[in-house]
């Protein structure tokens, strides 16, 4: 019986960040593609309009209404630990804010990790760069606030660096999925909904998910696009909630995530996910058919950083 209510009371928490993370998204999404806000004296919708590759316009908003939605709720969800609601509040923030940086002020010269540590060779500092870096120094300080139940100080330690790298490269990661409309947000919803069934992980996990799954009707109408904004703000928190996991299975998510990042410099992950009938089929549920293909340089293999707008829109000058 102990058992049972102690499930049921999780189950409550769930469903109530779950409700809290969608509420806020979409009055966060409503508020911002109201009035988009301007930026350097141009006008809002010039900053955030996008062209796809219907040659339609999109929006980059849906990456902000996301982070703003999943941080208030976050803030607000009932069973979380107040060291992990610090640590989800910087890690969703704090990947947000540098993924809008890239957002908008990126280019396509430089692209995945290759590119962007070619031209630190070089001595350019690409937004990119900036990004990768700031998303690893955010991944370890929001695993370092969260915290560890390692006895010892070497313990402690270890788990903040495997934990550290998991929030990062989920951030990451979840970048490279966001070439296609919805495709993040379902990546998200697939992994995150195992998490939400953990007794660890499905506090810090239900306002992402809800906000993600609020969002998810205008990425798949093509009439917004989370951007690295959303996408990699969506990927740390799903990151920081897989670091809840004991240490076996925090290991294997790490190597998971490792593989397949080194695997997106190259492999492309859209060209996978068309030549195999069952993901495709995921991948194309709720989308609009597609009218033609779209041109081989409109789809990069798998670009890191930047990669959603070069894919469905046109980079950010």
């Amino acid at each position: 019986m102990k058992g049972a209510a102690g499930a049921a009371a999780r189950g409550a928490r769930l469903l109530a960040g779950t409700a809290l993370g969608a509420a806020a998204a979409r009055a966060a999404h409503t508020a911002l593609t109201r009035r988009p806000p301007g930026m350097n004296g141009l006008d809002g919708a010039e900053v955030w309009g996008r062209t796809n590759h219907r040659g339609e316009p999109v929006t980059l908003l849906e990456g902000p209404a996301f982070v703003a939605g999943a941080a208030a709720a976050g803030l607000l969800a009932p069973g979380v630990p107040g060291r992990a609601r610090a640590a989800a509040l910087l890690a969703g923030a704090g990947s947000g804010v540098l993924g809008g940086y890239d957002d908008l002020a990126g280019s396509a010269s430089s692209r995945g990790f290759k590119g962007h540590l070619a031209a630190l060779a070089r001595g350019e500092v690409t937004s990119g760069a900036v990004k990768i870096l700031g998303i690893g120094a955010t991944g370890l300080a929001a695993a370092a606030i969260a915290g560890s139940p390692a006895p010892s100080r070497s313990g402690r330690a270890f788990d903040a660096l495997v934990n550290g790298a998991i929030v990062a490269g989920s951030a990451n990661l979840m970048n490279l999925f966001d070439l296609r409309p919805g495709r993040a947000i379902k990546v998200g919803l697939i992994t995150g909904v195992p998490l939400a069934l953990t007794p660890s992980g499905s506090a810090l996990v239900a306002a992402p998910l809800g906000a993600a799954a609020a969002l998810l009707p205008e990425d798949l109408a093509e009439r917004a696009m989370l951007g690295d904004t959303g996408s990699n703000a969506l990927g740390a928190l799903l990151g920081l909630a897989a670091t809840r996991l004991g240490r076996g299975p925090r290991l294997a998510v790490l190597a998971g995530l490792v593989g397949l990042n080194a695997a997106s410099e190259f492999v492309s992950f859209t060209k996978v996910i068309a030549r195999t009938p069952a993901l495709n089929r995921i991948d194309m549920l709720g989308r609009r058919p597609v009218e033609a293909p779209a041109p081989a340089a409109a789809d990069p293999a798998s670009a890191g950083s930047g990669a959603a707008a070069a894919d469905r829109a046109p980079p950010a000058c």
